[in-house]
């Protein structure tokens, strides 16, 4: 019973280790106006440290609000960068074909996770749901291309948070905003990026081989003891 017990334990606590995660929150309530048509947009940096070295997962909470009642959504571009890899968030959400400049709705907040294709696409919701949850919108194209280029929006992102797994979460995180036409003006009320991140695969191995070894090591000891206890008639 001692050793199932300790088996139980073991294997419970490397269940643990394993879904470990984190949540960073590098930047509550920045309340960042964005510059009205102004493409060199803004820059807001984390520095995340010490935690474990594998990402399995990565989303980032945006709650943008529109400034003296007006606010453009198809204006912004945002993206998140993070070791030479940039995944577009919002890239002039509902620009397409004979639509040049976008949703005019104001703001949003949500949370973008997983790929393009994944969730519904942040880029096609005109009325984001209040704590709802969409794909990145993942479309590397230019946010400054002419109308008639607009055409290029139509397809599907191609690019979305998988493309962080594997990596080592611990370093600078950027993340990017713009608005890319004149006319309205948005703020950034908070970001936040939260990282979902696991020992390596060779620590999990170690690990595993580890907790075998010292059951292993405690059956016999109960063994030996009872062998013992026996041949001693006790």
């Amino acid at each position: 019973m001692r050793l199932r017990s300790l088996l139980g334990c073991f294997v419970l606590l490397l269940a643990l280790t394993v879904r470990a995660g984190i949540i960073y929150s590098p930047a509550n309530n920045v309340n960042l106006t964005v510059n009205d048509g102004d493409p060199i947009g803004h820059t807001l940096t984390a520095t995340v440290s010490g935690y474990l070295p594998t990402i399995i997962d990565v989303r980032v909470t945006l709650n943008i609000e529109g400034v003296d009642g007006g606010g453009w959504n198809g204006d912004l571009y945002c993206f998140l960068t993070y070791n030479g890899t940039l995944v577009p968030l919002l890239n002039r959400v509902g620009v397409q074909t004979g639509d040049a400049f976008g949703y005019g709705t104001i703001g949003m907040n949500v949370t973008l996770a997983g790929d393009p294709g994944g969730y519904d696409d942040i880029h096609w919701t005109e009325f984001p749901t209040s704590g709802g949850t969409y794909a990145p919108d993942g479309r590397e194209i230019s946010p400054g291309m002419p109308p008639s280029s607009a055409p290029d929006f139509d397809a599907d992102g191609t690019i979305g948070f998988s493309a962080y797994n594997g990596m080592d979460p611990n370093g600078t995180w950027t993340l990017f905003i713009a608005d890319m036409a004149g006319g309205d003006q948005l703020k950034l009320v908070s970001w936040s990026l939260q990282i979902t991140a696991v020992p390596e695969p060779v620590n999990v191995a170690l690990g595993v081989f580890g907790s075998v070894f010292l059951v292993v090591a405690v059956g016999r000891h109960q063994r030996v003891r009872k062998l013992v206890s026996q041949a001693l008639g006790r």
